[in-house]
């Protein structure tokens, strides 16, 4: 078959067309032009619950009793009677220093005693019938006079022998080493058959004992920190125990939480001038020993009276250079900026001073949720975390199982 030119012309441009219709449709992207939805993001209320405000320092651990052991007299350690860290009881023989030199020099002193006191017992006879002897001229003056004399002299010899019997036996007594306090005690520094030295000002350390239950700790409060202390105890309004004593919380490196309550029991009596400090000394009980004297701890102490705070999560928080903000949700459900003036950590959570009121949304963690100031976001509520919301849940969880 033959097509005339024109007829072939126009098969081309109807091809032509086709093809150049056909690539723009498969060109096309699906959905160009189509908005995207609005993210999902978690975001909570702000809370508002009463609180006490408190403020952390850096203390150490102390014993409240702590002894050195050391011998009173000297001689050699026959035993030693007990194990290294073991609990003591006060009056628990820990060492036993050779006695039989100590034992001889008590009995010659306790026979000397009795010789003197039966002198002294015949010498009081004798005095006593000086008067009937001088009455029957059996005696001269004179002789009565002696006898009065050894009367009196015989008595400060029995006080004498008396006072070297009752020093025998303190040194005795010290042969034999006891627990001065109730503690845990240390190694002992010597083994037996040493010889040890009772010289006072130089007498050999066999060991050291110490408290346990309750124990110290001590912190250096700063002045301003003191300042505000001093302020709320003055008008009453100082957070106290049921026995009026102002609370401490002591937390340990390996604890979660301040777990450890306790109490403050003094001040010192004036500022270092060179830290601007003041050293607290705090007491806590300590019945499982579970707090050694000497550890690194944080302290607490109640700066302010119980009164009602904002409180958020710390997730919830942006740095903005020097700004502290949240992201509040609007009425439209945008994620809105929202400066804000923080306070300490209470329970766990971020003290919020000024810029939010109870009941607003925030975005429960800022980096999470990967949204900005102004954008649409569909808000979701997060789980509960604050302490009334727990309990409220607990509360429903043990109403279902009663049913």
């Amino acid at each position: 078959m033959k097509f005339s030119s024109q007829k072939i012309g126009l098969l081309l441009f109807a091809a032509a067309t086709a093809l150049v219709l056909g690539c723009k449709k498969g060109g096309a992207q699906p959905g160009a032009g189509a908005q995207m939805p609005a993210p999902v993001v978690n975001v909570t209320p702000v809370q508002q619950e009463e609180i006490v405000e408190w403020t952390e320092f850096t203390g150490r651990t102390a014993a409240i009793e702590n002894v050195e052991v050391r011998p009173r007299v000297s001689g050699h350690l026959e035993s030693v009677n007990f194990k290294a860290g073991q609990l003591v009881k006060k009056g628990d023989v820990l060492f036993q220093i050779d006695a039989r030199w100590y034992q001889a020099d008590y009995d010659r002193r306790a026979a000397e005693y009795e010789s003197a006191r039966v002198k002294s017992e015949n010498a009081e006879v004798e005095a006593q019938r000086t008067g009937q002897l001088l009455a029957a001229k059996a005696i001269s003056a004179e002789e009565g006079d002696q006898r009065r004399a050894r009367y009196e002299e015989s008595k400060a010899m029995l006080l004498a022998a008396k006072a070297a019997r009752d020093a025998a036996k303190l040194d005795l007594e010290y042969t034999t080493i006891r627990s001065p306090i109730n503690g845990r005690i240390s190694r002992e520094f010597l083994t037996v058959g040493n010889l040890v030295s009772g010289t006072s000002g130089n007498a050999t350390l066999l060991a050291t004992v110490v408290s346990i239950d309750p124990i110290h700790v001590y912190a250096d409060v700063d002045e301003n920190s003191l300042l505000k202390f001093n302020a709320l105890a003055r008008t009453g309004k100082l957070a106290s125990n049921g026995d009026g004593q102002v609370p401490v919380e002591l937390q340990l490196s390996d604890d979660n939480g301040f777990s450890h309550k306790g109490r403050i029991e003094s001040f010192d009596n004036k500022l270092d001038p060179q830290t601007g400090s003041i050293v607290l000394r705090s007491v806590f009980p300590n019945p499982e020993g579970r707090i050694v004297p000497g550890l690194f701890a944080r302290i607490r102490i109640p700066v302010s009276d119980k009164h009602p705070a904002v409180l958020i999560e710390e997730t919830a928080v942006g740095t903005d250079q020097a700004q502290k903000f949240v992201l509040t949700v609007t009425s439209s459900n945008t994620a809105a900026y929202r400066p804000v003036k923080l306070g300490p950590l209470v329970d766990g959570k971020r003290l919020v001073r000024e810029g939010l009121e109870p009941g607003e949304q925030i975005v429960q963690n800022i980096i999470m949720a990967r949204v900005r100031p102004g954008m649409s976001i569909q808000p979701q509520q997060a789980a509960a975390t604050s302490k009334a919301a727990i309990q409220t849940a607990q509360g429903q969880g043990d109403a279902k199982s009663a049913l």
